[in-house]
């Protein structure tokens, strides 16, 4: 049993909770996911691990109530507690992988929308720890959807973003992409991209136009987190990879998105399964 230690709404019909999870929070990095079942009638759930903190022994989760399952879990409350919270799985952000030295030169541009900002925090978090300030673009179809800009602006510089124009820069994250390195001449080596697929596919096509690589983080479907069910398989440079054990991140350039969303949309008009219970609500 795994108890929620505290429960904040961060934007309508978005939540986030602390877990304690003491052998999760010992393993976790940046870049990981968790999956975690209600009750023993619940669905696995695959959640980005948004913060995590070891001396305390608490997981961070950041959920957006779209389906059954999604309510559901943001329906508990502090002292409750979820069955199984399982994790850390799938790989660390590559960034973990590069010598501190390389890691230092790095200018890195993180690019996240929707729910997908919560994700992107801990890298960047995790990059400020190591002597590294990334940029940030926060996108939101308005002002009120906006979650952890606070967070954000503690260990990063960011650039927000709305549809509607009620906050920063008046249009998409791809316009705000090329503003910044069309316009502004900011110049980097590496975009990370976190958020809803279509987001991140023409996020990742702006990245192209700059010559810039692109890093996504898929929330593809996904069941057993094991890689033995196939349910998150992506072709990625013409291969079939499964999300849960090959990433959850990849290059954005290899990756077929038209595929990827076609396999999402098959859920959607299926009466008895909601596209929200098999897919990583944090990234989107």
């Amino acid at each position: 049993m795994f108890e929620i230690v505290t429960k904040r709404e961060l934007a309508a019909n978005i939540t986030e909770m602390k877990v304690k999870a003491p052998l999760v929070a010992a393993s976790a990095k940046p870049g990981q996911f968790i999956i975690l079942r209600t009750d023993k009638f619940g669905e696995r759930i695959p959640l980005t691990i948004c913060d995590y903190d070891p001396g305390e022994g608490t997981v961070t989760i950041v959920t957006q109530s779209i389906g059954i399952s999604t309510r559901k879990i943001n329906s508990f409350n502090a002292g409750e507690y979820f069955d199984d919270f399982a994790g850390p799985l799938g790989n660390p952000s590559d960034l973990l992988e590069l010598p501190e030295e390389e890691l230092k030169k790095q200018r890195i541009l993180f690019v996240a929308g929707g729910v997908g900002t919560a994700p992107v925090y801990p890298q960047v978090k995790w990059l400020k720890e190591h002597g590294v300030e990334a940029d940030v673009i926060i996108g939101a179809k308005t002002k009120e959807l906006f979650t952890y800009v606070d967070e954000m602006k503690s260990v990063g510089n960011v650039y927000l973003c709305t549809d509607d124009g009620s906050e920063g820069f008046h249009g998409n994250v791809t316009g705000l992409m090329k503003d910044l390195i069309g316009n502004q001449g900011k110049k980097y080596d590496r975009c990370i991209i976190i958020g809803p697929m279509i987001m991140m596919k023409f996020a990742t096509l702006t990245a192209k136009e700059f010559n810039l690589p692109a890093v996504v983080s898929l929330n593809a479907l996904m069941v057993d987190g094991t890689g033995m069910c196939g349910a998150c398989r992506v072709s990625v440079g013409g291969k079939t990879l499964f999300t849960c054990v090959d990433g959850p991140e990849f290059d954005g350039h290899l990756v077929d998105f038209d595929e990827a969303m076609r396999r999402q949309n098959m859920y959607k008009n299926n009466p008895k399964t909601n596209p929200a219970t098999h897919k990583c609500e944090c990234n989107g």
